[in-house]
């Protein structure tokens, strides 16, 4: 699914287990689990299920580089098993890297993208944590 944060910007966020359209190309992908095996160039967050990443500080890097390959026209996929948690959650992140205020950026998500999107409190938190460690 596209989704078009408040800047513009446009990434897609897929389910791996809906099987995306093979026929689509990315430019760039960005992944939360290892069962993602694209064709084109990708990185890959180590981030368990229902979870928050394990390495924080390298999954704030990832998602800042992902969104700003997006900013510029990059077609770039964000994906997960489910599409909801993990992809919801990067989602929330990238919502608030365009200008969406941490504490709406679960609402924002839930609203554009899917209302079961960030699955748990620890992933809704992770956002807070994102947005005050962020870089940029």
């Amino acid at each position: 699914m596209r989704v078009v944060f408040p800047d513009g910007t446009r990434v897609t966020a897929s389910a791996l287990r809906t099987k995306p359209d093979p026929s689509v190309q990315h430019e760039y992908g960005l992944y939360l689990d290892p069962a993602w095996d694209p064709p084109w160039p990708a990185d890959w967050i180590d981030w368990p299920d229902y979870g928050v990443p394990s390495d924080a500080s390298s999954a704030v890097t990832l998602i800042e580089a992902a969104f700003e390959r997006a900013q510029r026209g990059v077609h770039v996929e964000i994906g997960c098993i489910g599409g909801l948690g993990r992809t919801g959650t990067v989602l929330a992140c990238m919502a608030v890297l365009s200008g969406v205020p941490a504490a709406e950026a679960v609402c924002w998500v839930r609203t554009h993208y899917d209302p079961r999107a960030i699955e748990t409190e620890a992933q809704a938190q992770w956002i807070a944590w994102f947005a005050a460690n962020r870089s940029s």
